[in-house]
């Protein structure tokens, strides 16, 4: 044994070549963490020590190479000042370097994932065999950073500028196939002859069968580009990926001004600019933001796991009603391997729900994610029905009809008494309340809710709602089924719209009044999308939503909570509403809507809505995009944390998380409360204050006024 440590090992082979594996002890994954440094290094040095050696390899005793950095660790070390942030990564670095300049051929064999560190680990060795499941990439720039162990350096330089840009640029992960098309890998195997591949490599590298010394050199060198290769690559890079990452996300820009700067600099002067770079951005709060969103998303999913001793196993679901909704649930149900009855009244409905599954169907065929077998597959899961004759075989049901109280108890009562006493209901209602709900089954206990995103295959979000007598096991079994259609569940408590909904209601009735008192439509969503950071401006969402569905949504709201969401005026929504006018629906809302060439929904201007809307507004008024924001955010802030307080929501992650993947709130920001954090209770308490004119939206809690005055924030502050 040459070396033994906490995360690595290394002994020597009987052909004299030293193998290395990573094994990071009471982890399920090897990540580069602070102790698997060290040992990186100790290691290092005991095989330098060794006479006689003549090769590295080096392998994972996980099922995954290494996934990457300790992220957990990212926040604290990104708060150090900037000289003592370079000079760890520098640190790091030399570990790295130390690697690359070993004085013999060096081989690795990836399985499973390299990701971010790992692959930068896997770049410093001289060949790279990788497992045909394996997958490699350097996703940093989802974390608002980018590679910082060397991977913008020295993957440039293996693979080219113009490939580098893209995979550092997009953080996408790399099959082998497309790896090894661009070079960056030498050899792609089984698994289980990685390690033999590797070996082999070595040998001939030490045998002088391969020169490792010559691509060594090209991989510390400089860039092999001339003068106008180089202004032609980079420019060019610069404008295309600011386009695609917009300003509110530096880095993937920065890493291509990075890779620029080093172009012509040998290894060790482009890790300094590496390093530098780095911690410029690592240091703002877009990565804190970030890293941030990640932990609670680790967080998220270590809750939703937590559920699972509870719950009962599912071998078959039921959708009640195959509209969008009920085709779109039933085809993620079989797609993520559950069989599933499709129910309706009549064939011409169940044709509907089969045509939105194959749809979906085919866009995945099309894009190459299946193969036509694997669609026939899924449809064949899809099983349609008219009657509940076979439903004593169904482990959970969800009732997807029609948002209408009495349909669903009617229904509700029809699928208890067809199935076992042992299976779940879960309700998709977006805002019927699940405690009235329940009282249509005899046995409330094995009730709640299941609140899908339209569309159902794209919205990351499920809201398991709890209703007063849902018990431990029905949640903990909804919650399973979530995760498994490939979810992220959050338990929320029942109110009215629940938790997402209730939120986004302040946000619309804020709309609602700035267009009341003149402010133009179309710069409102302007500035919410271009300032502010959303996906889509206010009126654009209720296209999206469904005008006739905002309305429904909105009397709801106001009768449950008539104090702030009661309007006493005539909304821009509800004159679009009394038009017909229900948004993409019908090809016509606060906009009007073409195909285009992919068959998807384009945004037009129409001057007819314009008219429409000056109908029911005050002259036309400019105003400031901070304070169209502050009416826009102020009342969503307000109604988070009353949500928070009321326990509707159980933590600022979830609610935050909840946000983010139900209705795109800006990942930039790091969440809503973390927004309200970085802006400060006094500060968003102060601007309440400044429009409590505009009537209870805008009142905020005791607790609010409370925090602010001692200066308390929902997370953590360092």
């Amino acid at each position: 044994m040459i070396f033994q440590g906490e995360a690595i090992q290394v002994e020597r082979r009987s052909d004299d070549i030293a193998h290395m594996v990573l094994d990071l002890k009471g982890e399920s994954v090897n990540k580069f963490n602070q102790q698997t440094l060290q040992d990186l290094q100790a290691a290092l040095q005991a095989i330098r020590a060794e006479e006689g050696l003549r090769g590295l390899v080096a392998t994972s005793a996980k099922e995954a190479f290494v996934v990457g950095a300790d992220i957990t660790e990212f926040l604290t070390m990104f708060k150090a000042e900037e000289d003592v942030l370079i000079d760890g990564l520098m640190q790091t670095n030399a570990i790295f370097s130390e690697l690359e300049d070993l004085p013999f051929p060096t081989a690795v064999g990836i399985n499973g994932l390299a990701l971010g560190g790992g692959f930068e680990f896997c770049l410093a060795c001289d060949f790279r065999v990788m497992g045909s499941k394996a997958r490699v990439g350097l996703p940093e720039v989802k974390l608002g950073i980018f590679p910082g162990f060397g991977g913008t350096v020295r993957l440039s330089r293996l693979i080219g500028a113009d490939n580098a840009i893209e995979w550092i640029c997009t953080g996408s992960e790399k099959k082998a196939e497309a790896a090894l098309k661009d070079y960056a890998v030498n050899a792609v195997v089984a698994d289980d002859r990685l390690l033999e591949s590797a070996v082999e490599l070595v040998t001939r590298a030490a045998d002088g069968e391969i020169d490792y010394k010559q691509r060594r050199a090209s991989k510390t060198g400089p860039l092999e580009l001339n003068n106008i290769e180089s202004m032609m690559s980079f420019e060019t890079a610069k404008g295309f990926v600011a386009g695609q990452a917009g300003p509110n996300y530096p880095s993937p820009v920065l890493a291509v001004k990075t890779i620029q700067k080093h172009a012509g600099m040998s290894r060790d002067d482009a890790l300094k600019v590496e390093a530098k770079n780095f911690a410029s951005v690592a240091r703002g709060p877009v990565a804190h933001n970030l890293i941030s969103l990640f932990l609670n998303d680790q967080a998220l999913k270590k809750t939703a796991k937590q559920w699972e001793g509870k719950a009962h196993e599912i071998r078959k679901a039921a959708v009640l009603g195959a509209g969008i909704m009920g085709g779109g649930i039933a085809y993620q149900s079989a797609s993520k391997g559950t069989p599933v009855y499709m129910k309706d009244i009549n064939d011409e409905g169940l044709k509907a729900g089969l045509d939105e599954a194959a749809k979906l169907l085919r866009k995945q065929v099309e894009r190459k994610k299946i193969d036509v077998e694997k669609m026939g597959n899924v449809l064949n899961d899809i099983r349609p029905v008219l009657s509940y004759g076979d439903f004593q075989a169904v482990d959970i049901a969800v009732e997807a009809v029609v948002e209408n109280p009495k349909v669903k108890h009617a229904v509700l009562k029809e699928v208890e008494a067809a199935l076992p006493d042992t299976a779940v209901i879960a309700s998709n209602t977006s805002t019927i309340s699940i405690n009235s709900l329940a009282k249509a089954v005899k046995d409330p206990s094995r009730f709640c809710g299941m609140h899908f995103f339209n569309p159902v295959h794209r919205m990351p979000l499920v809201e398991v709602i709890r209703g007063e007598h849902s018990s431990e096991e029905t949640i903990a079994t909804v919650v399973a089924y979530a995760r498994k259609l490939g979810k992220s569940p959050i338990v929320v408590n029942d109110c009215p719209g629940f938790y997402v909904n209730r939120v986004l209601f302040p946000y619309f009735a804020g709309f609602a009044m700035l267009v009341r008192d003149g402010v133009d439509f179309q710069i409102i969503d302007r500035v919410m999308e271009k300032q502010f950071g959303w996906p889509m401006g206010p009126a654009y969402l209720l296209d999206v939503v469904g005008i006739d569905t905002g309305v429904h949504a909105q009397a709801v709201m106001a009768e449950g909570f008539p104090d702030r969401m009661e309007q006493d005026f005539e909304s821009a929504m509800k004159l679009m509403y009394e038009k017909e006018r229900y948004g993409q629906k019908n090809s016509k809302g606060f906009y009007r809507y073409e195909l285009d060439k992919k068959g998807k929904p384009k945004k037009l201007v129409d001057e007819e809505a314009i008219e429409l809307v000056k109908s029911v507004s005050a002259a036309p008024q400019e105003m400031g995009e901070e304070d169209i924001i502050n009416r826009m955010m102020v009342p969503m802030c307000i109604e988070v944390a009353r949500c928070l307080e009321e326990d509707i929501v159980a933590s600022p992650s979830d609610a935050d998380m909840g946000l983010i993947y139900g209705l795109g709130f800006p990942p930039f920001r790091g969440g809503i409360l973390k927004y309200m954090d970085d802006v400060g209770m006094a500060e968003i308490v102060a601007r309440a204050d400044g429009l409590a004119s505009l009537g209870n939206l805008y009142k905020v809690t005791d607790r609010m006024r409370e925090m602010a005055k001692n200066g308390d924030t929902y997370y953590p502050q360092a």
